[in-house]
């Protein structure tokens, strides 16, 4: 997948304005599923049957004017892409690169952009200020900087129309994440009809809750007007990962986001669990815990998953 040369010219003659469209491209944690080095039972299985290999979490947004947006760059880029034609044949070009942060999985596919493997020219990576200041100080990113590979577009909190017939805007929202390296931001996409947030990480609800004034998931859904939410299930609970501190890799688990949710009304967001870590049991349909989101009506994410705007 190239990128346009033009891509802020109207359509062209022979193409149809068509519907805004977002397919979930990716459902794992950064290291994907099976993860490298894992030996437990939650991967042994995986690493023998590529059924069940899934991908970093990554989403691809198709606009009314055939342009086409790409939400993280992952190491699985390759099929990502044919996942992504697969779904949605009238995939073109890519147009624009958004960033939520910095870590690992959601930016180790840059480099594939560049002259040893895509070969990319002018595309229009959008990230906050802080991610750029990372890549200008780091030799390689840089380096696909000052070869043109990308335009870098600082954002703000403004909405942005990514091209001029999109027929969709992005918000950028800041939320509260281990920021080392870079801040982080969930991305509000609002198309014709729905507006869809796309949240993989953050630390915990509280905190996010916190920032943008708000005492629960349902009020800054609706202060944000919110129709569909893919959002951090990162883990089902911290007994998954025993050996590790939870304060160096905090996110909320999904227990604690069931029960500030409790079971779906008729009239509630959308909500479907994605950012999935390998040790996570909503990786199989057939356990307890993914039966339960689905009980309380809730949603799992899966790759290839499409969502109308």
């Amino acid at each position: 997948m190239a990128t346009k040369d033009n891509e802020e010219g109207p359509i062209s003659e022979n193409m149809q304005p068509r519907h805004v469209s977002a397919t979930v491209l990716g459902i794992a944690q950064d290291g994907g599923r099976p993860q490298a080095g894992c030996v437990r039972q939650c991967c042994v299985d995986v690493h023998s049957d590529s059924s069940l290999h899934r991908s970093p979490v990554s989403l691809g947004v198709v606009g009314s004017d055939h342009s086409t947006h790409l939400f993280e760059a992952t190491r699985k880029l390759a099929s990502q892409f044919e996942t992504w034609f697969d779904i949605d044949p009238e995939t073109g070009p890519l147009d624009t690169l958004w960033i939520s942060h910095a870590h690992l999985g959601h930016v180790d596919g840059l480099g594939l952009f560049g002259r040893e493997v895509m070969g990319v020219t002018g595309l229009k990576l959008h990230c906050s200020n802080s991610f750029l200041q990372l890549m200008q100080a780091t030799p390689a990113w840089n380096n696909l900087i000052q070869q043109g590979v990308f335009i870098p577009q600082v954002f703000s909190d403004k909405s942005i129309q990514p091209t001029i017939q999109s027929g969709f805007t992005i918000t950028p929202i800041r939320v509260p994440h281990r920021d080392e390296l870079s801040d982080t931001h969930a991305f509000l996409i609002s198309g014709p009809s729905k507006r869809l947030l796309f949240l993989p990480d953050h630390d915990s609800w509280q905190e996010t809750l916190t920032l943008h004034g708000c005492e629960s998931i349902e009020e800054w859904f609706s202060k944000l007007s919110v129709d569909i939410a893919l959002i951090d299930g990162t883990f089902w609970s911290l007994d998954e990962i025993p050996n590790r501190a939870a304060e160096e890799i905090p996110h909320p688990t999904v227990e604690e986001t069931l029960q500030r949710l409790d079971d779906k009304k008729i009239h509630d967001v959308r909500i479907i669990f994605f950012h999935l870590n390998h040790t996570n049991p909503l990786h199989r349909q057939s356990s307890k815990e993914y039966q339960k989101v689905i009980e309380a009506g809730w949603e799992v994410a899966h790759e290839g998953m499409t969502l109308q705007l």
